[in-house]
């Protein structure tokens, strides 16, 4: 009587497998909030966000749950005039993504709209930024959260208390107190312009 032939297919899982498959599991029935600064200041600056939001709400693991009014601000870290202005908005969103897949899907969508990293603060068509993901610090080099300049930005801070009055930025305290201090010089609303939810 023959011995019946072991499968290789039928290896027990490695306890770490399963551990990571569980893991992603509890992720998927346990979404997170994440917050997503957009800004465009080069083309049709106000299609390219709507663009950037639809793009996100296309992304399998990301509903887009609010997105704030539309500001026109002046560029940042540039000398005045030297660039045209911003549009900024900022997207609340919930994500079964960990925080890495969500940076890679808005490096994505900035790449899909041609955006060129010529220089620190250059004009670009879309910036796609994590302010904050849940209530995650991290200091991790390719994805520092919260965002590591979110607490002095008024166009980031301003639009985000748009969407959510009550938020905090991890680390910092309420957007409410960190928008009073910074005030909204330079940080024009533009009730003209809105953004939809994508459909």
């Amino acid at each position: 009587m023959n011995q019946p032939q072991t499968d290789p297919t039928m290896q027990p899982v490695p306890a770490s497998v399963v551990e990571t498959v569980d893991a992603a599991d509890t992720t998927l029935s346990n979404p997170k909030l994440a917050v997503v600064a957009l800004g465009s200041n080069l083309g049709n600056r106000m299609e390219t966000l709507q663009g950037a939001v639809d793009a996100l709400g296309d992304t399998p693991g990301v509903r887009v749950k609010a997105v704030s009014p539309v500001y026109e601000t002046e560029p940042w870290g540039v000398e005045p005039g030297s660039q045209p202005s911003y549009l900024n908005a900022v997207a609340v969103v919930k994500t079964t993504l960990p925080p890495s897949s969500l940076l890679e899907r808005g490096q994505a969508i900035e790449e899909a709209f041609d955006r060129v990293r010529e220089e620190r603060w250059g004009p670009r068509t879309i910036d796609v930024d994590i302010v904050a993901y849940a209530d995650v610090v991290s200091d991790d080099p390719v994805l520092t959260l919260p965002h590591p300049r979110a607490h002095q930005r008024a166009f980031v801070l301003a639009p985000w208390h748009d969407v959510d009055p009550a938020a905090e930025l991890p680390g910092h305290g309420p957007v409410t107190a960190l928008l009073a201090a910074l005030g909204t010089a330079g940080v024009t609303p533009r009730p003209d312009l809105e953004l939809r939810l994508p459909e």
